[in-house]
C-alpha cells in the first residue's frame, strides 16, 4: 500500500475511511521504485509515530498486513547496512538485487564461507533471504548471525530479536473459523473485479509493465509488481487483444481462480505468522495478544468491537484488561533450524515441525507408497512368477 497506483488489487483504505481519521504510510512511494524495503518502512514510520502521532497525544494504530513490517515497529530486528544519501530509496539496484542473480547454490556456498551458523538456518534456494545476509556481511564486516546475537542479548532483548521499542503495546489479532474467512476472501476477490480490477490493471501494464515484457525485464519478485494479483493475471494481460475472444475469457477466469488461491494461502500464513511468532515465542519482550473472533460478521459489535475497545481503554488507564491474552504450548524441544534431506522427494527440510509436516503430505505420501511397491517383490511374468529385484540394488522399472 506505500506504492502509489493498484489501489483496488492492494485494498487500500478508501478515500471516505480516510476521512474518519488521519492515514499514514499510503501511495508515497513512486511503483518504479523496485528496492523499497522494510528498512525505509520503519525509518519513516518511527519517526511518524514518536515525533507526531505521540507529540499529540495521540495512539498509533498500525494494521497490517505484512507481519514482518509490523515487527520492524515492535522490535530492535532489522539491521542499517550502507547509510543512504537521502531518505527516499533509490531507483537503481542495491548489492542485495545484485547478489540474487546470481546461482543459488552459489548464493549460498559463498555465504556457508562467511557465516556457517546463517547458512545452516537458512534454505539454499531462499535466495532473498541469502542474499540479504551475504549483503549484511559485505557491507558491515560482521556475520549476520553475530549482530542478531548481539540484538537478542540486549536489556529486554528475546528470541524475536531486541527490547520492545514501545513497552505499553498490545496486539489484537482477528481471526476466523477458516472456511467462513476462505469464502469472504473469495467473496472480496468478486468485489475487486466489479469495482474495476482489470481496468487498473490494464492501466497499470500499459504505463509501467508493457515495455519490460516485451523487454523480458518483467520483474515480479520486488517492488509493487510483487503484489498478489498482478502476476496472476500476467497472461491475460500480455495476450489480450492478440487472441481469440473465448482464450481470453478463458485466460481472464484462470486470474481471478489463480488471485483467490494465492490470496487464501496468504491468510494462512498470516494465521500461521502470529501463531509462532507472537503465541508460541515466550519471553518478556513479546506484547499480550488479544484474539477477536470474526466469523460471524453480524455479531461485529458485541464479539469485536466492545471488547477491542475494554482492551485498548484497559490498557490506556493502566489498568489490567477484562480479556485474558492468548497462550498456545509450546514444545521446548522443538529445532527450528534442524536440517534433513528426504530422499525419497529429493528435498532438503529446515526445522522439526515442517519435517513433520512434510512426512504427512501428500507428495511425501505417494513417493512412499510408489518404494513400498517396487520392495513388494519386483516385477510379475506373464506367467505369474515373481522376479525379485537384483542385488545391486537397483529397482525394476
Amino acid at each position: 500500500q506505500v506504492y502509489k497506483g493498484l489501489d483496488i488489487i492492494t485494498n487500500k483504505v478508501s478515500p471516505q475511511e480516510q476521512r474518519l481519521c488521519r492515514h499514514h504510510m499510503i501511495s508515497f512511494v513512486d511503483p518504479l521504485v523496485s528496492n523499497y524495503t522494510v528498512v525505509d518502512f520503519r525509518d519513516k514510520a518511527v519517526p511518524l509515530i514518536s515525533f507526531y502521532i505521540f507529540a499529540r497525544d495521540k495512539i498509533p494504530i498500525v494494521v497490517g498486513g505484512t507481519n514482518y513490517y509490523i515487527e520492524s515497529l515492535l522490535w530492535k530486528v532489522l539491521i542499517n547496512t550502507k547509510e543512504k544519501a537521502s531518505t527516499a530509496p533509490r531507483p537503481a539496484s542495491d548489492r542485495k538485487e545484485e547478489l540474487e542473480q546470481l546461482d543459488s547454490a552459489e548464493l549460498h556456498r559463498r555465504l556457508s564461507q562467511v557465516d556457517p551458523e546463517m547458512a545452516a538456518k537458512l534454505h539454499p534456494h531462499d535466495k532473498r533471504k541469502v542474499a540479504r545476509s551475504l549483503q549484511v556481511f559485505e557491507e558491515t564486516g560482521i556475520p549476520h548471525s553475530e549482530i542478531l546475537h548481539q540484538q537478542q542479548e540486549e536489556e529486554g532483548g528475546g528470541p524475536l530479536g531486541g527490547p520492545l521499542k514501545y513497552p505499553h503495546s498490545c496486539i489484537l489479532w482477528l481471526h476466523a473459523d477458516q472456511a467462513a474467512l476462505d469464502a469472504r476472501l473469495e467473496q472480496r476477490v468478486d468485489d475487486m473485479v466489479a469495482a474495476g480490477l482489470l481496468e487498473e490493471l490494464r492501466d497499470f501494464h500499459r504505463r509501467y509493465n508493457r515495455e519490460k515484457v516485451a523487454q523480458n525485464r518483467q520483474d515480479y519478485q520486488h517492488g509493487i509488481f510483487q503484489s498478489i494479483g498482478f502476476k496472476e493475471f500476467h497472461e491475460y494481460l500480455i495476450s489480450e487483444g492478440n487472441c481469440s475472444p473465448e482464450t481470453s475469457a478463458l485466460l481472464l477466469e484462470k486470474g481471478i481462480q489463480a488471485l483467490k488461491q494465492v490470496t487464501k494461502r496468504y491468510a494462512r500464513r498470516q494465521n500461521k505468522w502470529v501463531r509462532n511468532r507472537f503465541l508460541k515465542r515466550p519471553g518478556p519482550n513479546v506484547p499480550p495478544v488479544y484474539g477477536l473472533e470474526v466469523s460471524d460478521l453480524q455479531r461485529w459489535e458485541e464479539a469485536v468491537l466492545k471488547p477491542a475497545l475494554e482492551i485498548v481503554e484497559s490498557f490506556i488507564q493502566g489498568r489490567e484488561p477484562p480479556a485474558e491474552p492468548l497462550r498456545m504450548e509450546h514444545d521446548e524441544s522443538e529445532d527450528k533450524r534442524r536440517q534433513r534431506l528426504c530422499e525419497l522427494c529429493h528435498r532438503l527440510i529446515i526445522g522439526d515441525r515442517e519435517w513433520a509436516a512434510h512426512t504427512r503430505s501428500k507428495s511425501h505420501l505417494h513417493h512412499l507408497k510408489k518404494r513400498r511397491k517396487l520392495e513388494a517383490g519386483g516385477t510379475v511374468r506373464e506367467s505369474g512368477e515373481a522376479e525379485t529385484s537384483p542385488e545391486d540394488g537397483s529397482q525394476p522399472l
